[in-house]
């Protein structure tokens, strides 16, 4: 099994938007080190607790520090931006480290109403055009539209040897399917949706035509023990209640604050609907469980989202599963 990173970038309470970006940067390090297939850094805007608008700029730091590890967006929202803007930036990521650059692309809004609408204008509009704005990316990073196509004679430098890598990034039925007709590899984000997803996996790689490529994201917070996981993981917990609520901006709570919030019982009933889609133990309760969704979901790889107080802990927790799967070997 192969495991990668997604990183939210997120901010604990008590630490600078600053130390947010540098725990980045360092936990990227430690991922190549240990021996993480991917790096992906997330999208958001004006998002209490997150602080990674820009994924791009932060990749282009990780790749000068990282010598194997393949990075990318997890995802670039493409709505929010042209095409040829977006092929021209992973060009230049792809020219400086080759065959390690992914696009992965998401039609999700990243923040509020406002934001999107201050950030692109009108989203929605765009949102509706997510396929034909996919087809462009793809003949920009591919140079190859058709010669009576107004953008032939465009070209998105500079020009890598090895191009981009494109992924689809979804939670639905809809973006399997549309990952699949356009030939695709797909991410499935099992730690954000409540579908069915072994039967939207399922569906992708029915109806994919060549060589279907995927994995899935989860959320997982892993300790020396399921007890001091479970203590960990009440702080993202408490962070996803107030960022429901909008009133998160502070960044993530400790255990302390997390352990003697009064929930209410609306909070109590979205807490166990986030269980759902969390895993939380020791390496071995870990381990297990991925193995139960790999044979659900029918793929080798799976990218790993933690979130916790402390980024210590958050380092700890991709050690030891990089330890229990051996990633180094």
């Amino acid at each position: 099994m192969k495991l990668s990173i997604l990183d939210q970038a997120p901010v604990t309470k008590g630490s600078s938007t600053r130390e947010a970006l540098e725990a980045t940067i360092e936990l990227a390090q430690f991922a190549d080190e240990l021996g993480y297939t991917r790096y992906w850094v997330a999208e958001h805007h004006d998002l209490d607790g997150l602080s990674s608008p820009a994924p791009d700029i932060l990749l282009g730091i990780i790749g000068s520090k990282t010598d194997k590890i393949r990075l990318g967006s997890g995802a670039v929202l493409l709505p929010n931006y042209k095409p040829y803007n977006i092929a021209e930036r992973y060009n230049v990521l792809a020219t400086l480290f080759p065959g390690r650059i992914d696009i992965g692309l998401g039609r999700a809004p990243g923040g509020s109403a406002e934001a999107s609408i201050a950030l692109a204008g009108n989203f929605l509009e765009k949102v509706r055009k997510m396929p034909e704005l996919i087809d462009e990316l793809r003949h920009f990073l591919q140079h190859d539209f058709p010669e009576n196509h107004m953008f032939s004679k465009v070209t998105a430098t500079p020009i890598p040897e090895s191009a981009p890598v494109p992924w689809l990034l979804g939670t639905s039925g809809k973006s399997a399917k549309l990952a699949a007709g356009k030939g695709m590899p797909y991410v499935y984000g099992h730690f954000m949706s409540h579908e069915n997803g072994a039967e939207i996996m399922k569906s992708y790689y029915d109806h994919h035509s060549t060589n279907p490529e995927a994995f899935v994201a989860v959320s997982v917070i892993c300790a020396e023990t399921n007890e001091e996981a479970r203590k960990l993981a009440k702080s993202n917990i408490l962070l996803r209640v107030l960022q429901s609520k909008g009133e998160g901006k502070n960044g993530v709570p400790s255990v302390k604050e997390a352990t003697e919030y009064p929930y209410s019982v609306d909070d109590l009933q979205m807490i166990q609907n986030m269980n759902d889609n969390q895993i939380i133990g020791d390496p071995a309760t870990v381990r297990n469980k991925l193995e139960e969704l790999q044979q659900e979901y029918g793929t080798d790889e799976f990218m790993i989202v933690t979130i916790t107080h402390s980024y210590e802990a958050r380092r700890k927790s991709f050690q030891l599963l990089a330890d229990e799967f051996r990633l180094s070997e």
